[in-house]
């Protein structure tokens, strides 16, 4: 049985799944209906940080354009196009045993693609999550629904996986910028 966060919410993973080695970020999101009626391009991403919370160069940023970590430690599964279907419409592969030691956390975040021509914002965008599962057995170990209040938002910091004592935790972080990748960008160093 997964647990379900809140906002601000931290739980451990390892503690309870000792060994746990492979775990798998899933994304997902549906379109309201009644507002655009166009195609969403959410694109997910990872940034690799540092002590800091900056990366430590440019391919600490993975994401459609640019897979995989060098480490072989973050892999992202490609790009959705419009969030068709069910379940999760882009998924990040981590495994934990490769992350290099000077990577404290892995911040997971989405972004609107062509959010401002397209007149979109993340309050158009419901059942909204992040969750995480355990890559060997395929069980959910966490999950966080977002809400729709976010009106103004074209990119969001959903979660951070990180390092503490020895153990890997999750934050459901849940914040929402204005001015799309750039801003998140900007934020992390790049």
């Amino acid at each position: 049985m997964p647990v379900s966060l809140k906002k601000g919410q931290k739980v451990s993973l390892t503690k309870g799944n000792p060994g746990l080695k492979n775990v798998v970020v899933g994304i997902g999101w549906d379109i309201n209906a009644f507002d655009t009626g166009g195609d969403f391009d959410l694109d997910a991403a990872a940034f690799c940080l540092t002590d800091s919370g900056r990366v430590s160069d440019s391919n600490d940023f993975v994401f459609c354009g640019h897979l995989v970590h060098p480490s072989g430690a973050v892999q992202h599964m490609g790009d959705n196009l419009t969030g068709a279907g069910d379940g999760d419409d882009e998924q990040i592969q981590i495994d934990l045993s490769k992350v290099p030691a000077n990577i404290e956390k892995i911040a997971f975040t989405v972004t609107i693609y062509e959010a401002d021509s397209r007149m979109q914002n993340f309050g158009m965008v419901s059942n909204a999550y992040i969750r995480m599962s355990n890559e060997e057995t395929g069980e959910e170990m966490i999950r966080y629904d977002l809400g729709e209040d976010y009106s103004t938002e074209t990119s969001m910091v959903l979660g951070e996986l990180y390092r503490h004592n020895g153990e890997w935790k999750f934050n459901a972080i849940g914040a929402g910028y204005a001015g799309g990748l750039t801003a998140l960008c900007n934020g992390y160093g790049l």
